[in-house]
């Protein structure tokens, strides 16, 4: 059986706790009255046939049992009392009703239980066929027979349940009460544990994740006497180390951009300068040996390919710095359309679609920044999917947002490597047919450029890999 939440508090279980305390202590006191009434009571009742001695029981002796007239007299005995003579083997009864004595009919079983009574004077409970319960003590007459006193025992248990029914409305209000005292308690007590949960839940709603951040939230009680103050007293010492690592892992984070801004921007002339010595070199009309053309094309090439690493990584780098783009109405359906058409003549065995909107799309942006995003996303379905992939371009308005779809239905992304498919220098398993290498910085910027412009790139899953950025519609 699943417990509702409001009874998994730890205030409404110390609640509960304590009326569950208090509820048994009532029931063991009220039992413990309960059975000290009743042995009090039944105590009186055999002091009462010890004094009794058996005289009313005795004026059976000589009466006529026949003759109803010719019945004991009830003067002085209490309504109820009950009287038993036996003797040789015969027993007589009477017990005094209201309009005096009236005798007891006894079955066989009645005359057994009588004549199993101990002849001692000591009070004991009996039963009779034609009776309720009774104590009754039995003596020894003065003609060798036995004689019987009983008092009822219906008053006592009478009392007895009175008394139980006064416990009962009494316990029952003092538990309503003290639950609701407890409650109030319990919760002025557990204020100090809000505070600290209060605490912790405004810690956790802060950016932790990157940039600098500062934790100034402290919990206020740390009275190192009490529980929660040293639960508070630890968690702001918690509070203070996580306060410095992120202090420190901030600026460890800026002086890797520094340095990657820096590294970036001055390997940009040499690099450059590296690929013009090289086209310069096979455009010499001069004869050139064929392994020295082709040292110098290969030259050429990784000089190209380290030109656009160098170029990102100062992109990533000034993007991470927080440097302001443009922001002018940017016509992002002439971008796609510009970007897919450089795609297919790059890829032509590939099969492209596009999905338009009839009206054009505008977003406030970095055109150069936006269309290197829709490049990036199309190079990497080109080059990391086999010939014959059907890519599809999907852009459309959708809630105030702009929502750009790119969609392959390729071999796919593996599970586990979805997390990281946004993280520099990540690439994915090679099982996935690269036609080309790539730098692993591409999917990279998409999620940087996005994020500059207010939005987010994400990979949905749907079956087919559809990389999809959300961007604010112009005006947003």
């Amino acid at each position: 059986m699943r417990i509702p939440a409001a009874f998994r508090t730890l205030r409404a279980r110390l609640t509960a706790g304590l009326v569950v305390l208090l509820a048994l202590s009532c029931l063991v006191v009220g039992l413990a009255t309960s059975a000290a009434l009743g042995r009090f009571l039944v105590g009186r009742l055999d002091e009462q046939l010890a004094a009794s001695n058996g005289r009313f029981p005795s004026s059976l002796e000589h009466e006529r049992h026949s003759d109803a007239d010719n019945l004991p007299d009830s003067r002085g005995q209490a309504a109820g009392t009950f009287g038993a003579r036996l003797l040789g083997g015969s027993a007589q009864a009477v017990v005094v009703r209201a309009g005096g004595v009236a005798p007891v009919p006894l079955t066989a079983a009645d005359r057994r239980t009588l004549a199993a009574v101990p002849v001692d004077g000591r009070g004991r409970s009996m039963s009779l066929s034609a009776l309720e319960e009774y104590r009754v003590a039995a003596v020894r007459g003065d003609e060798n027979d036995v004689l019987i006193t009983g008092l009822p025992l219906h008053p006592v248990e009478e009392t007895v349940r009175r008394l139980v029914l006064v416990e009962a409305v009494v316990f029952a209000a003092v538990l309503a009460v003290a639950g609701i005292a407890a409650a109030a308690w319990v919760r002025l007590a557990l204020r100090p544990l809000r505070r600290v949960a209060a605490t912790a839940s405004r810690v956790a709603e802060l950016p932790l994740a990157s940039g600098e951040v500062a934790v100034p939230e402290r919990v206020p009680d740390t009275d190192p006497g009490t529980e929660v103050g040293q639960v508070g007293a630890a968690l702001n010492r918690m509070l203070g180390h996580v306060e410095k690592s992120l202090a420190r892992r901030h600026a460890s984070e800026e002086r890797l951009r520094r340095f990657a801004a820096d590294a970036s921007h001055e390997l940009r002339t040499p690099v450059a300068a590296i690929r013009g010595h090289a086209e310069l070199a096979l455009r010499t009309s001069e004869p050139v040996p064929p392994e020295v053309r082709h040292a110098l094309g290969r030259i050429e090439a990784e000089s190209v390919r380290m030109s656009e690493l160098v170029d990102d990584l100062l992109l990533l780098a000034r993007l991470d710095a927080g440097r302001p783009l443009e922001a002018r109405p940017v016509d992002l359906t002439r971008l796609v359309l510009d970007a897919t058409s450089d795609a297919h003549a790059a890829g032509p065995d590939h099969r492209w679609e596009m999905v338009l909107p009839e009206e054009p799309v505008t977003v406030t942006g970095d055109a150069r920044r936006l269309h290197q995003l829709i490049a990036n996303l199309l190079a990497n379905a080109r080059t990391h999917t086999p010939p014959g992939t059907h890519v599809t371009v999907r852009l459309r308005v959708r809630d105030g947002t702009v929502v750009l779809d790119v969609e392959d239905d390729g071999p796919g992304i593996p599970p586990d490597q979805r997390e990281e498919i946004f993280q520099r220098f990540f690439r994915v398993d090679p099982g996935r047919a690269r036609a080309v290498g790539g730098t692993g910085l591409g999917l990279a910027i998409v999620h940087a450029v996005a994020a500059a412009h207010g939005g987010r790139a994400e990979l949905a899953d749907a079956g087919h890999t559809i990389f999809r950025v959300t961007l604010p519609a112009s005006g947003e």
